[in-house]
This record gives structure tokens, C-alpha cells and sequence, in this order.
């Protein structure tokens, strides 16, 4: 999953074998979808990221010399990546924050709103607990499944860090969901709305 910090908006996710191409899948989505802006980047330490995003964001730059230009990423992108180093028993030694692409924009790049959302969907999925609690033994319901639970998340659920106080009289704060945060939407949708709402696909 990719999640921008501050709506706390799943922009993507893919799911599959943890590998190179899987992390090529999810960032490719979120290049498409934010149209190739640069955006700071906050993970793991895993080495997968860097060359992802690298190879995702990169634009050849014109330097009036014969041949091919050379390929760089721009100014604005970013990667700041937390890295725990541990001892042969597992216990944490020291957590290193290393910028590996462009400057660190935040004093706290720790991946940990990720890391909480990977909580609540472990306490929602019960196929992530235990594969006969749920029906999701196939990767094709495995994806239908995920996939509306992060629909859920972004557009009907109100996320406390993201209420504002209200101007409506008798309330204290206005509940916001993600959708709301990022402007899709101007209200908390339902799920009537979710499966009546009819959508006009052009090709």
C-alpha cells in the first residue's frame, strides 16, 4: 500500500510476491494517478524502492551535446528510508533515517502511518489472520477483497486525525474521511451510494 501522509488517501496498492516488480506495479500507479509530480517518499530500507522510483520518475535532460540525453529524476522527489539494524537475535540495535533520493522533507520520515494502517487491516481482514476465517484463497478474491476494504478506508470511513471544527451549530468537529481530505468528494459516502452510484467509463 502507498499512502499520502497528510489525507491519509490510499493512492495504490498491488498485491502479490514481494519482489521487485511488485513495487514497480504500485509506484508505476501512483506516478500515473498524481500526473509525475515529484512527492517525498518515506519507507523501509528496502533497495526495491529506490530503483523503482528512480526508474519511474526519471525525464532525460537536454544538454546540448551530440547523442542520447541522460536520464535524471527531478528536483522535489525524494526518498527518505528508515532502516532498523538488528543483532543476531533479532533485538534492535539502532534505527538508521538515510536519504537515498533528492533532500529529506520532514523531520520524521518514519513510515509509521503505514505501518499503523497495516494494523487495522490485519484487525478488519480476517483473512489476513487465519485463511479459513474468509473466503479469500485466490489471488483474484484476495484483490476484490483488499480492494474494497481500502475503498472503505478512503471513502467511507472518518479518520480522527482528520476532523476540522464544525461551524454547524450542537457539533464540535466535522468528520472527514480521506476522499474528503483530497477533494474527490464533499461528503462521507454510504454504501447505498457505493453500489447504486452508476459510472460513465470512456475509451
Amino acid at each position: 500500500m502507498i499512502q499520502e501522509r497528510q489525507s491519509r488517501f490510499i493512492v495504490a496498492h498491488a498485491s502479490g510476491r514481494r519482489d521487485q516488480n511488485l513495487v514497480d506495479e504500485a509506484i508505476t500507479k501512483v506516478h500515473a494517478r498524481s500526473g509525475g509530480q515529484p512527492v517525498a517518499w518515506y519507507s523501509d530500507g528496502w533497495q526495491a524502492y529506490t530503483e523503482a522510483i528512480r526508474r519511474a520518475y526519471r525525464r532525460p535532460v537536454r544538454t546540448g551535446r551530440v547523442g542520447r540525453p541522460p536520464l535524471r529524476v527531478p528536483e522535489g522527489l525524494s526518498l527518505t528510508q528508515t532502516i532498523k539494524h538488528r543483532d543476531e537475535r533479532g533485538r534492535l540495535l539502532e534505527v538508521e533515517r538515510r536519504t537515498t533520493i533528492g533532500i529529506a522533507a520532514v523531520r520524521q520520515p518514519v513510515p509509521m502511518h503505514i505501518e499503523r494502517l497495516n494494523g487495522v487491516f490485519r484487525d478488519r481482514l480476517a483473512a489476513l489472520t487465519r485463511k479459513t476465517h474468509a473466503f479469500a484463497k485466490t489471488a483474484q478474491r484476495w484483490d476484490a477483497l483488499f480492494g474494497l476494504s481500502i475503498f472503505e478506508h478512503n471513502w467511507l470511513r472518518n479518520h480522527p486525525a482528520l476532523r476540522r471544527p464544525s461551524t454547524t451549530a450542537g457539533r464540535r468537529y466535522e468528520r472527514r474521511t480521506p476522499a474528503m481530505e483530497v477533494g474527490l468528494t464533499d461528503h462521507r459516502w454510504s454504501w447505498r451510494e457505493f453500489l447504486t452510484t452508476k459510472l460513465t467509463i470512456s475509451y
